[in-house]
């Protein structure tokens, strides 16, 4: 073993720290590494994540200067020690290097859209298996640039508005103005228990169905002290019926609703929406309010938003989540945010269950902490943090003829 990790007696069964990279490999979930002699490395298992789902990629996002950056990547758990003692990156006299190899990627990159907008991209966690948002420093740039910020957090209500609210504004002391929920008739119809195929035929009774997935995550929006306004974002197969069934459930939940035609349209397709969303700001009392405090036991988190957010019963832990759970508990490890990693397709754990679902349990497989990140990953229901291909994968759909013309990207 080098000569440097002489005395920290890593335990090899408890190395924690994961490979990444950028694609969809199911193979790679899980793996042994290390199969060679000593020169190539000891024998242990590991696998690997999809980059998005990386804790530098979370650490990059949420670092507010290079001093963050170093502190937060010198607090990663690597491993734990044959004590059970969590093994620090800083005790791998590694801090400094990869400071140095993300200091230009700490920058956010400034772009413009086809109308010539300024926008700051910057960073890649997915809202699913990660918190889902862009970087606090593109954030905290543009509020220096503009009086007015939108800034869009990954997937619905029930995983992006909380992951924002929970990690990125408390860690960055952030106070949202106003939200935006963003609906179409297509994905109301769906839930409301029209296949996909059929989506583009009216059905006014379906959309009228679907509404109870908007006014849950509408709901969960409102709990965390935000107004919000309903972006119904127009399909060309959206009928004036189907339309105005929206607007109707929205006006007896007492909340706004504007027509969102800015993909057919342009800027001039979501004025109606940007003077709603400008209002509802001008008028905000500015508080954020936390649905689970820090202090709380990691149970009594997960519970909170099992039951607050998801509309869960309860939750079920298995043996290996609950020991996850007591070791960190144990090392001091615990006093973080909860980062659910749960389907985008549901407001359950379940992917196939359509709508709002009631009468179903949170089940818990896996809790690891991304201490540098700062906060808690809980793994639920099937969820992977490294993808994989379907059964019947774009790559059997793409080919290219003799003249070099490429089909089936679309």
């Amino acid at each position: 073993m080098h000569k440097l990790f002489i005395g920290m007696s890593i335990d090899l069964e408890n190395i924690t720290w994961r490979r990444t990279i950028d694609l969809c490999d199911r193979q790679l979930r899980n793996c042994e590494v290390g199969l060679g002699s000593k020169f190539d490395g000891f024998a242990h298992k590991t696998g690997f994540d999809i980059v998005a789902a990386s804790e530098i990629m979370t650490i990059m996002a949420l670092a507010k200067d290079m001093a963050d950056l170093r502190e937060r990547i010198g607090r990663i758990v690597v491993a734990y020690n044959r004590s059970n003692k969590p093994v620090f990156a800083r005790e791998l006299n590694c801090v400094g290097s990869m400071c140095v190899i993300l200091r230009d990627a700490l920058q956010p990159n400034l772009v413009q859209t086809t109308e010539h907008t300024p926008v700051f991209i910057h960073c890649g966690p997915f809202g699913n298996i990660a918190h889902g948002c862009n970087s606090v420093r593109a954030t905290r740039l543009s509020l220096k640039l503009a009086p007015y910020v939108i800034t869009e957090a990954g997937f619905a209500a029930d995983l992006g508005a909380e992951k924002f609210l929970h990690i990125k504004c408390r860690q960055a002391d952030l106070t949202p103005s106003a939200g935006v929920l963003v609906a179409t008739v297509r994905a109301l119809k769906y839930h409301g228990g029209i296949e996909k195929e059929a989506l583009g035929i009216e059905n006014v009774k379906a959309v009228r169905i679907g509404c109870a997935n908007l006014q849950t995550h509408a709901e969960n929006v409102q709990k965390y002290g935000i107004p919000v306004v309903i972006a119904l974002n127009r399909f060309p197969t959206d009928t004036p019926a189907e339309l105005d069934a929206v607007q109707e459930f929205c006006a007896t939940m007492g909340m706004d609703c504007a027509l969102s035609e800015v993909v057919a349209r342009g800027g001039d397709g979501g004025i109606e929406l940007a003077k709603k969303v400008k209002a509802l700001a001008d008028n905000s009392v500015g508080e954020r309010v936390s649905l689970y405090d820090l202090k709380d036991p990691i149970k009594t988190r997960i519970e909170t938003l099992a039951r607050e957010v998801y509309r869960a019963d309860g939750v079920d832990f298995t043996p290996e989540a609950e020991a996850a759970i007591v070791r960190l508990e144990q090392n001091d490890l615990s006093e973080w945010p909860i980062c659910m990693a749960k389907t985008q397709a549901s407001l359950s754990d379940d992917s196939k269950q359509r709508n709002a679902p009631r009468g179903w349990r949170l089940q818990v497989r896996e809790v690891k902490v991304s201490n540098g990140a700062g906060f808690i990953i809980v793994v639920t229901g099937k969820m992977m943090l490294m993808p994989g291909m379907p059964k019947q994968s774009a790559v059997n759909l793409i080919d290219i003829d003799e003249s070099g013309r490429i089909s089936g990207l679309s």
